[in-house]
């Protein structure tokens, strides 16, 4: 029996976007999966084979993850969903350089003018408090 993809012209880039992202978390996992394994294993004196184990499941951890988002990308509802999500995002008006830039400086300037005045009433209120002004 052959494999076959569901839906295979659809939704090609997400796909592949979301294979590559999970290939790097799951390349991190057994990473991870390897130094762990080589923190807490007795040494290699006292267990020569101690060296296959620990890349062996690090090596199973990730061909085990890798089958997982396989057939999760071949999964229907999964698949659906990917599809949906890229039709989406053609549909999506991106902003332009002069707009993005635009906007990040309105932004700075705001946050900028928003911290001096948190700065000046500090400053009142630390005087008035460490100066006992009376008010009353």
């Amino acid at each position: 029996m052959a494999i076959q993809i569901y839906k295979g012209g659809q939704g090609q880039y997400v796909r592949i976007g979301t294979a590559a992202g999970a290939a790097v978390v799951i390349l991190i996992l057994a990473y991870y999966a390897q130094v762990v394994l080589d923190r807490h294993l007795p040494g290699s004196e006292a267990w020569p084979g101690r060296v296959y184990v620990q890349y062996g499941a690090a090596v199973g951890l990730g061909v085990g993850l890798a089958l997982g988002v396989a057939w999760a990308l071949n999964k229907p509802n999964f698949v659906d969903f990917l599809i949906a999500t890229e039709s989406e995002m053609k549909k999506v008006s991106w902003s332009n350089r002069a707009e993005v830039l635009g906007s990040t400086a309105v932004v700075i300037a705001t946050v900028l003018a928003l911290a001096a005045v948190i700065w000046v009433v500090d400053t009142l209120f630390i005087f008035v408090l460490t100066n006992g002004l009376k008010l009353w």
